[in-house]
């Protein structure tokens, strides 16, 4: 597809197995900035562990992957300090207040104290959580600790935010909520989105798409193109029919 603008994630061939199980299978995609990119996938096609090779924590067993112009392989460092992450099982400390939970991630990604203090209020009053900056994150709904998360991830200015099953437990109108915040993100902000999800009604009509299955990617288009390829009535009805057996990749 069409691309413009400075590339901030570029994914190669790459391929990873646990065992004999083949989890991922030559995988490649793009993601220049401002665009808001849908990986649509069943539980288990092969999402999280993508995820887990972008962010570090698993090494590729074939191919690249470059975030922001770096190579992850050998600019571990500089490659990552470009990247927001979201991660599907929340991270936040239940016992620290909202402010203090980024002022330590803050003091992780080594922000010098008056750019942290700056960042904070700024993220916050983004998120619409000024008002609770003094109370502990036990104390904040399900929908503001995922803001909180967001925010963290935001901390540091990056330009590219992965956020992976990000509305997981929440209810559909908190969902449609950070859903609709996250794409002003990318439109408003020119942040490069990459959004893991299993749910075919977090993806806008004119989003692209990522298909993934069993590890492979089936389509890249948008979900429009997809709806009508399939002569559906959405997406999710998109979904299922390319993902029944014996599909295979465009």
């Amino acid at each position: 597809m069409a691309e413009g603008g400075r590339q901030l994630l570029s994914i190669e061939g790459v391929s990873y197995a646990y065992g004999s199980r083949k989890a991922l299978q030559r995988v490649s995609l793009s993601l220049t900035e401002g665009r808001f990119l849908a990986l649509l996938g069943a539980n288990g096609a092969g999402k999280t562990t993508l995820f887990s090779l972008i962010t570090g924590l698993l090494q590729p067993q074939g191919g690249t992957i470059r975030i922001a112009g770096q190579e992850l392989g050998r600019q571990r460092a500089r490659a990552l300090a470009s990247l927001g992450v979201v991660f599907q099982q929340p991270t936040l400390d239940l016992d620290l207040t909202v402010a203090q939970n980024l002022a330590y991630f803050a003091a992780l990604r080594g922000l010098a104290p008056a750019r942290a203090q700056r960042r904070t209020v700024e993220v916050l009053a983004q998120l619409d959580l000024t008002e609770r900056r003094r109370d502990k994150v036990r104390a904040l709904s399900g929908g503001q600790r995922r803001r909180l998360e967001i925010a963290r991830a935001l901390l540091h200015e990056p330009p590219l935010l992965l956020l992976d099953e990000a509305t997981v437990g929440l209810d559909i109108p908190t969902r449609r909520v950070l859903v609709d915040h996250v794409h002003g993100l990318a439109r408003e902000r020119g942040i490069a989105v990459l959004w893991a999800t299993h749910l075919a009604d977090e993806v806008a009509a004119e989003d692209e798409v990522i298909l993934l299955h069993h590890g492979q990617v089936l389509r890249h288009a948008t979900a429009a193109a997809l709806v009508a390829e399939c002569a559906a009535a959405g997406l999710e009805q998109a979904f299922s029919t390319l993902t029944q057996p014996g599909k295979t990749a465009a």
